[in-house]
């Protein structure tokens, strides 16, 4: 195999695919029958080190197909996904339910050496306990059905995935008069014509893509309009059909909660919390309740702010429901603030936005990015680029890969094509890639950012850097494999530089005259920073709730999903509750997604970022100390030691709620 990361996309075809997902299995089977078959004693050396490098051209290959299969997907990338995720499956299973393999790892956790580092015994108790956690105690019966919930579960979440993508990309609105469209900046219009002209329409097409969905609902004064997409978006995958989730979504929490309960656990999420840093159900509970308790009394005043100024506009008779709500919001922050995203968007074109983002971690860290042209890429709009570190040695490679497509899953994400590690003395460093859905450039204009997609550009690029800046001695600790309500710290501390001023003033300018972002807009900015903030916690509250409530189930799920939802949700509940509307049928990232029974992680970490960047703040925005203290304490040990150890190296203590009152301006309850 290549010991080149960065995948050969120029000659890669769907066709490569299947021979070499078999080669992998197959060479990684050989590998493990190697580890089995050792006659010596079962050591670090021989069983866990070999077991770690093991299936590596499997998990490129893997890694390759998956990725593209949310970036650019095709009929036939389905295809080979609905072959070939059931038989992964299987050959996980293979692995992790191997006696022989087990028993060796086991010995080593048993008999562990004085001489193995931190990071040896932190990687042989991680590997021992994903034996356990995967079956490998079961016997009989219970082993050959934990076999089939396994491979199970993964057909349903690929289903899941492909009928949101479907269902999404299936809905378009074509609008022929422009007076329907009154209020939507010129910007987003742009766009929709440029997608009717795509599909050979006139007039304007309407998506749900973000980049349209969201301006229509907050600026389009066509009640009627914003009514019908928002029915849309949140009603899709509902009802019977091809793309219906329904079912499927009650079948993947029972098939989990079997799988749990098969390994001795009450719930899926007593199964999963047992390797997080919240530890138990209780303690996200307990968080939640924090939340509710500081969050809760602002937020409904937050709405009655929003409904009482809609009744000013519209009459005491209005009812304001969920697809006002953006309207009107903009609209009050609009009258308090004098300033919103369009007014903004101007000054964040996307190259300039780039460059102050690249900029920032070169003031922070001392890397530099520069584009490769040589390096090839997957899909057009796609740019590679070379992260060089501080000494001038490369520290990775980076793909941005920002505009919607067809074929492309909606969101933001990044994700790892080759992780970094440490093998014969070479430091192989890693290949990332940032995927985005950012509005796009039109023949009129550049791609024009929000300031909601400069701060998501922010978030993934904190991402990126955990990936890139990744120096561990084994791939599975590496970078961004970390338990998973740590993860989102070093991507949600980049967020706060989204609303510093010193920031802004680095790269923010008039894409036509080039004028700065003027000062006042920045003050706005810092100003209005915490409008609704109580509204939009409490709104991430009832997703963790959601999550929760079915992954604390002990009994199957039945009944009527959007039932169970609205009564999960309630207690974070501010706005009206509407019919044909439900959250858990496209709700990706605790369906097929990896945040089940995780989903609370998003409020977890920004406890942790919001007192982190506390330490930020006392020493300077740009204070290269201490970026050098977080990339060595946080963004460089990956998963060597507990995250709370590395958490208090950086800050010196344990984080708690108080600095995150503090920024949102929350007063504490005593």
């Amino acid at each position: 195999m290549s010991d080149d990361p960065i995948p050969r996309f120029d000659v890669i075809k769907n066709s490569d695919f299947e021979p070499a997902i078999r080669q992998g299995i197959y060479e990684e089977n050989d590998e493990i029958r190697s580890i089995t078959n050792c006659i010596s004693r079962p050591t670090f050396a021989n069983t866990i080190e070999k077991l770690d490098s093991a299936g590596e051209l499997l998990e490129r290959v893997t890694d390759v197909f998956y990725n593209l299969l949310n970036a650019a997907s095709d009929e036939e990338k389905e295809q080979l996904a609905e072959k070939f995720t059931p038989i992964l499956a299987a050959h996980q299973n293979n692995i992790m339910l191997n006696q022989d393999l087990f028993l060796r790892v086991k010995y080593v956790y048993t008999h562990p050496l004085k001489s193995l580092s931190p990071e040896k015994l932190r990687l042989t108790e991680k590997i021992y306990r994903s034996f356990r956690r995967s079956g490998a105690m079961l016997k009989g019966e219970d082993r050959k059905q934990f076999r089939k919930l396994t491979e199970e579960a993964s057909k349903l979440t690929l289903q899941f995935q492909t009928n949101l993508l479907h269902a999404r990309k299936k809905f378009s609105l074509n609008i022929i008069g422009k007076d329907m469209l009154d209020g939507v900046p010129e910007t987003v219009l742009d766009t929709a014509a440029a997608t009717a002209r795509e599909n050979g329409e006139n007039g304007w097409t309407i998506t749900l893509d973000e980049p349209v969905y969201m301006p229509v609902l907050t600026y389009c004064n066509n009640r009627e309009l914003r009514r019908a997409l928002y029915m849309a978006y949140h009603g899709v995958c509902l009802r019977k059909g091809e793309d219906c989730n329904t079912e499927i979504c009650k079948d993947i929490v029972n098939v989990r909660q079997k799988m749990a309960q098969l390994l001795g656990y009450k719930s899926f999420a007593d199964y999963v919390l047992e390797e997080r840093m919240a530890g138990s159900k209780n303690n996200v509970y307990r968080m939640f309740s924090d939340l509710l308790e500081h969050y809760s009394d602002p937020a409904r005043k937050e709405v009655s702010q929003v409904e009482r100024y809609a009744k000013s506009m519209e009459g005491e008779d209005f009812e304001l429901q969920p697809w006002d709500f953006a309207y009107y919001s903009h609209k009050l922050k609009l009258s308090l603030f004098d300033i919103d995203s369009e007014m903004l968007r101007p000054y964040f074109e996307l190259s300039k936005v780039k460059e102050g983002i690249f900029n920032l971690a070169t003031k922070l860290y001392g890397i530099r990015f520069s584009i490769n042209p040589d390096i090839p890429v997957y899909a057009g709009g796609v740019t590679a680029y070379d992260v060089v570190d501080k000494n001038k040695t490369l520290l990775g490679v980076l793909f941005l890969d920002l505009h919607p497509r067809k074929g492309k899953q909606g969101g933001a994400w990044m994700t790892t094509y080759s992780p970094q590690y440490i093998s014969e003395k070479k430091n192989h460093r890693p290949c990332v890639a940032i995927v985005t859905n950012f509005t796009p450039p039109t023949p009129q204009r550049p791609s024009l950012l929000t300031l909601g997609e400069v701060t998501t550009f922010l978030h993934e690029f904190g991402h990126a850097l955990h990936g890139l800046m990744a120096n561990t001695v084994y791939r599975s600790q590496s970078g961004t494999n970390v338990l998973w309500d740590f993860v989102e710290l070093p991507s949600q501390i980049m967020e706060n530089f989204a609303v510093e001023k010193k920031f802004l003033s680095t790269f923010a300018q008039h894409y036509q005259t080039g004028e700065p972002l003027p000062e006042e807009l920045i003050d706005k900015i810092v100003r209005s920073r915490n409008f609704n903030v109580a509204y939009s916690t409490m709104r991430q509250v009832s997703y963790g709730l959601l999550d929760m409530a079915y992954y604390t189930l002990e009994e199957p799920l039945g009944g009527n999903i959007e039932e169970f939802e609205h009564k999960a949700m309630q207690p974070a509940q501010l706005l009206p509750e509407v019919e044909n509307t439900c959250m858990t049928v496209q709700f990706g990232h605790i369906m097929s997604g990896g945040y089940a029974a995780g989903y609370y992680s998003y409020k977890w970490a920004e406890l942790l970022e919001a007192d982190a960047f506390g330490e930020f703040k006392e020493h300077g925005t740009f204070s290269k100390e201490t970026a050098e203290r977080f990339r060595n304490c946080i963004l460089s040990k990956g998963n060597t030691e507990p995250p709370m150890e590395l958490y208090k190296q950086f800050r010196g203590k344990e984080p708690s709620i108080d600095a995150m009152l503090e920024r949102d301006g929350i007063q504490k309850r005593q």
